[in-house]
C-alpha cells in the first residue's frame, strides 16, 4: 500500500469512527451538513475546475433536486427511498435545459446566464405556493426510510453514514472522470477551445455531458438534505448559499480531487469553532482564505507540493553564499 493510499484509508477511517467516538447531535448535524457540502463543492469542481466554466447555477441544481423529492416524495407519494434518483434525475434535467443557451457563450455572458437561471428557479419556487410553499418553504417532506428502518433514529446515523457513502462515490467518480478520455477532452477544452475543437472535440456534446455529470453530485446531496432536514427553502437559491460553496472550493483549491472535500470540511470546522464571534467570523475566514491563497494558490490541497517546491529551491541555495553553487 502506497503512503498516499494509507491517508486516505485513514481519512475515511476517521469519518467513519466519528459517529462512535461521540454521539453529541450537534456534531453529528454539523458532520452531516459538512458532507453534503463536500459532495455538492466536489461536483461544482467538475464544471468549474476541471472544465473552466464558470457555471453559476450549480447550486440551483441542489436546490431543485430538494424541492422535487419533496414535492413528489411528500405531495404525490412517492416512495422515500425514491429520493436520490429523483433528486439526481431532476438535477441533471435542469443542467441540460440551462447548458443550451451557454454552449457557445464564454466568460462573463455563461456567468450572467447560470445564475439568472437561478433566479428564475427562485421566482418560481416564490410564485407557485399552493406546490411550493413560497416563501415558507416546503416543509415536512417524509424521512428516508429503507425496509422499516428511519434514517432520523439514532440520532440521524442514518444520514451520517449515507452522506459519508455519497462522498467515498463522490471520489471514487471524479478521480475516474479525471483519468478517462472524457476528463482529458473536458480539460483540453478548458487549455485552449479552438484548437481542441480543431482536432476533433465536439464542444456542445462535451460540455453537456459535463454539465449532466457535475449536477449528479448536488442532485443527490440536495435529496439527502431534503430528507434529513425536512425542508426545502428558497433561500437555497440565494447567493449567500453560493458564496459559501465558492469559497469552499477556492480554500480547498480547483481542479483538485481532494480540494472541495478538505475545503468544505475545514470551512466547517472554521465557522464553528469561531461562532462566539457572530458575523464577524465570516470576515476573519475571508481573511484567512486569502492569506492561503497568497501563498497557495492551489489551495489547501496545493500545500504538499509547494512545500516540495520551496524544500526543493532550498536545497539549491549554497547557506554560506546565499546563491546557487557556481558551475
Amino acid at each position: 500500500m502506497t503512503r498516499k493510499s494509507l491517508i486516505i484509508c485513514v481519512f475515511f477511517a476517521i469519518l467513519a469512527l466519528l459517529p462512535v467516538v461521540s454521539d453529541d447531535s450537534y456534531i453529528r448535524h454539523v458532520s452531516i451538513v459538512a458532507l453534503l457540502y463536500a459532495i455538492v463543492v466536489s461536483g461544482w469542481n467538475v464544471s468549474l475546475g476541471f472544465g473552466g466554466v464558470f457555471n453559476f447555477a450549480h447550486l440551483a441544481f441542489f436546490a431543485i433536486a430538494a424541492y422535487a423529492t419533496g414535492i413528489l416524495t411528500k405531495t404525490y407519494g412517492f416512495p422515500s427511498w425514491m429520493g436520490v434518483p429523483i433528486g439526481i434525475i431532476a438535477a441533471v434535467i435542469a443542467s441540460l435545459i440551462v447548458c443550451l443557451p451557454v454552449l457557445r457563450l464564454k466568460g462573463i455572458y455563461v456567468i450572467l446566464v447560470t445564475f439568472g437561471f437561478g433566479q428564475l428557479c427562485l421566482q418560481f419556487v416564490l410564485n407557485q405556493r399552493s406546490l411550493t410553499g413560497g416563501n415558507f418553504g416546503f416543509v415536512q417532506i417524509p424521512p428516508l426510510r429503507v425496509f422499516g428502518y428511519s434514517f432520523r433514529s439514532d440520532q440521524a446515523m442514518g444520514y451520517y453514514y449515507l452522506a459519508l457513502v455519497g462522498l467515498i462515490l463522490t471520489v471514487v467518480l471524479i478521480n475516474w472522470f479525471r483519468s478517462s478520455p472524457f476528463g482529458w477532452r473536458v480539460a483540453a477544452l478548458r487549455e485552449n477551445e479552438d484548437y481542441a475543437v480543431s482536432r476533433g472535440i465536439a464542444l456542445a456534446r462535451v460540455r453537456l455531458a459535463t454539465f449532466a455529470f457535475s449536477a449528479i453530485f448536488p442532485g443527490a446531496a440536495g435529496a439527502i438534505y431534503a430528507q434529513y432536514v425536512r425542508a426545502a427553502s428558497p433561500d437555497m437559491f440565494g447567493f449567500s448559499f453560493l458564496t459559501i460553496a465558492l469559497s469552499m472550493l477556492l480554500l480547498g483549491g480547483v481542479a483538485t480531487v481532494w480540494g472541495p472535500v478538505v475545503g468544505a470540511l475545514v470551512f466547517a470546522i472554521l465557522t464553528e469553532v469561531m461562532t462566539p464571534l457572530g458575523p464577524g467570523r465570516y470576515l476573519v475566514t475571508a481573511v484567512l482564505i486569502v492569506a492561503i491563497l497568497r501563498f497557495f494558490p492551489k489551495g489547501l490541497a496545493g500545500i504538499p507540493d509547494g512545500l516540495a517546491t520551496w524544500r526543493a529551491r532550498s536545497r539549491k541555495i549554497d547557506p554560506a553564499k546565499g546563491h546557487g553553487p557556481n558551475v
